[in-house]
């Protein structure tokens, strides 16, 4: 976009350089251009490259990644608003007025990584989207709702929560009882056996593959698999490391979705504090509640009690009264 830019801007200061020019003859029209154009700051662009911006079409370029995704030019793609009304739909069910925000990030963030024709996706991408539902999803409060928004989820942006569940498994039970050791060994592509293999050699051998958050997030859930300490400064070198130096990709981002990883858990780990907090609090007043009704109840009783009493006593009073009065008659 920027050549074509430049391109067209080269043409119009091409033609109003030779339209202010003095008049000349007409066979000399063609140099008098030429001239112009070589004398402009723009003189070093190639004309058949400026030819060859101005009539771009999408997909249609000479270059690989135009031959390996320019198939998907004018492929209907629905919008964020799309993905998100859909989601709504399928739902059914208002959401809680505190996961709102985070629920429409969701959507939002998850739709765009699977339109991107680069995205591919494989178990550790599974492992991390599961690993942050949970996290996120945890202290929901209604639990029916939540599960219906996480099916909603995956189904809005054409998944079946089954089968991401069941490739993040494949993870996380190799995973299970290995050793830190072991994993950076299937990282760096030594052990064929591993479900990492082919995800490794998919990362290696294609330039154009696309890290994601949930990428990096996956990783995250695996490191605490094997035994490291969840904590920001324990993590971020073992996630450098593993990006660049096993997998040969950049560590700038999963570091990033590292660091945030642990911020949004810390500030869920509070809410989660003060909600038990505000539950107890709840269950405390509640419970003085049901004593102060306990208490008035007895003591309605006992003054019913009383009242029979001196009912009883009052009637035998009367009775005794007019025993004596016939006695004496």
């Amino acid at each position: 976009m920027q050549i074509r830019n430049t391109a067209i801007a080269a043409l119009c200061l091409a033609t109003s350089v030779a339209a202010f020019a003095p008049a000349t003859p007409a066979f000399t029209a063609k140099a008098s251009t030429t001239s112009a154009l070589q004398s402009s700051p723009v003189s070093s662009i190639d004309l058949e490259d400026v030819k060859k911006q101005v009539v771009y079409k999408a997909g249609a370029a000479d270059t690989e990644f135009a031959r390996r995704f320019g198939d998907r030019v004018g492929l209907p793609v629905k919008t964020v608003g799309e993905a998100f009304s859909e989601f709504t739909a399928m739902v059914g069910f208002s959401i809680n007025a505190l996961y709102k925000n985070m629920v429409t990030d969701l959507v939002g963030t998850l739709h765009l990584n699977v339109v991107n024709a680069r995205f591919q996706r494989d178990a550790v991408w599974c492992v991390g989207i599961v690993s942050a539902l949970e996290l996120l999803f945890k202290n929901y409060p209604e639990p029916e709702i939540r599960d219906k928004i996480v099916e909603s989820l995956f189904k809005c942006v054409g998944m079946d929560e089954a089968e991401v569940r069941a490739e993040a498994k494949t993870i996380t039970d190799w995973a299970a009882g290995k050793s830190k050791a072991e994993v950076e060994a299937a990282l760096a592509g030594e052990d064929p056996s591993s479900p990492l293999h082919s995800i490794v050699t998919t990362i290696k051998g294609d330039k154009y593959w696309l890290y994601s958050r949930y990428f990096g997030l996956g990783l995250l859930k695996v490191m605490e698999t094997v035994g490291i300490e969840m904590d920001k400064d324990e993590a971020y070198p073992v996630m450098e490391n593993w990006m660049s130096e096993k997998l040969g990709r950049s560590s700038v981002t999963a570091c990033n979705d590292s660091d945030m990883y642990f911020r949004i858990k810390e500030k869920l780990e509070i809410m989660e504090t003060m909600m038990k907090e505000i539950e107890i609090r709840e269950k405390k007043r509640m419970a003085e509640r049901l004593e102060e009704k306990a208490e008035a109840a007895l003591r309605a009783a006992e003054r019913e009690e009383q009242f029979q009493a001196e009912v009883v006593a009052e009637k035998e009073e009367k009775e005794a009264a007019a025993t004596t009065t016939t006695t004496e008659a």
